[in-house]
């Protein structure tokens, strides 16, 4: 009789508590500090909420979840089932992952925590492909051990509105954000498992999206074995207009169909701002069945 394997992720994913519900898996709500107060991702701080404090200049910064509430979740996830699969957002972005891989260490393999490289809506669909992996009984273990093979099988590409929250947060310097914005220059942004990198100069939003498309299709035929191998997802910051035209581009000019439309994680957004907009790909897992 095999195990019965919960899956679980960070609200990093943008998995929000209703979806979960749904999709039968468990999110745990990332902590952020606003003017000096706690609040908890799709808990006590919604999408609008936070752009509204974002925009008014409100002191924002992320924080990893408390190792208490943690191990609290964890526990009562453990009293119905016989193993976990804790998925958190990349240890290139944040120290959570580590974090939680060594409290997982007191459990004797009952849970395990998968150090993916992953965020927003390629973390979201590691959490897909594991609970497909669960479901074909696979253990807790060969779980964390597929999605770590293919940690790397998976790309994103962020065109910034703004350098003034990079800027901000001193991952820019002044005269940086002031010469792109004097020059409508709109940088462009690559995650490739790590960490954000920078990747393009845009001269304007078109360019920024003409580049990102190039940027994927690229991807796609050079690293993931074409366009039938991946599934394609576009993100955006408080931009979903311009999301919804992005993805009828991608339907266009590369040909994919179901693209999921997802705005991006909240860790992400408070360091680039709002009207920012992405496109990703993951690699699909079939070999694995």
């Amino acid at each position: 009789m095999s195990k019965r394997v919960a899956i679980m992720t960070d609200s990093n994913s943008g998995i929000t508590q209703e979806a979960a519900k749904t999709l039968g898996v468990f999110v745990l709500p990332m902590p952020f500090i606003i003017d000096g107060k706690t609040f908890y991702e799709d808990i006590s701080l919604s999408q609008t909420e936070f752009y509204e404090r974002l925009q008014g200049d409100a002191e924002i910064s992320t924080s990893q979840p408390v190792a208490g509430e943690l191990i609290e979740l964890w526990e009562k996830i453990l009293e119905e089932y016989d193993e976990l699969v804790h998925i958190p957002m990349s240890s290139g972005l944040s120290g959570s992952c580590p974090t939680a891989m060594a409290l997982a260490a007191d459990y004797d393999g009952r849970v395990v925590v998968v150090n993916n490289q992953r965020i927003s809506v390629t973390q979201r669909q590691s959490v897909l492909d594991a609970m497909a992996l669960a479901a074909a009984g696979r253990s807790a273990q060969e779980i964390k051990e597929i999605l770590e093979e293919v940690k790397f099988e998976s790309s994103i590409y962020i065109m910034l509105d703004t350098l003034k929250y990079l800027k901000r947060g001193g991952r820019v310097t002044p005269a940086a954000a002031a010469i792109a914005t004097v020059l409508r220059i709109k940088p462009v942004l690559q995650i490739q498992g790590e960490k954000l990198d920078a990747f393009a100069k845009a001269r304007s939003e078109r360019h920024g999206r003409a580049i990102m498309l190039d940027a994927m299709r690229k991807d796609c035929e050079e690293r993931f074995g074409g366009m039938d191998q991946v599934r394609i997802f576009v993100a955006h910051t408080d931009n979903d207009a311009a999301a919804q035209e992005f993805v009828r581009e991608i339907q266009e000019t590369l040909g994919a169909e179901d693209i999921v439309c997802d705005p991006l994680s909240l860790s992400v957004s408070c360091h680039i701002g709002p009207g920012a907009l992405a496109i990703a790909c993951s690699k699909k897992i079939d070999r694995f069945f």
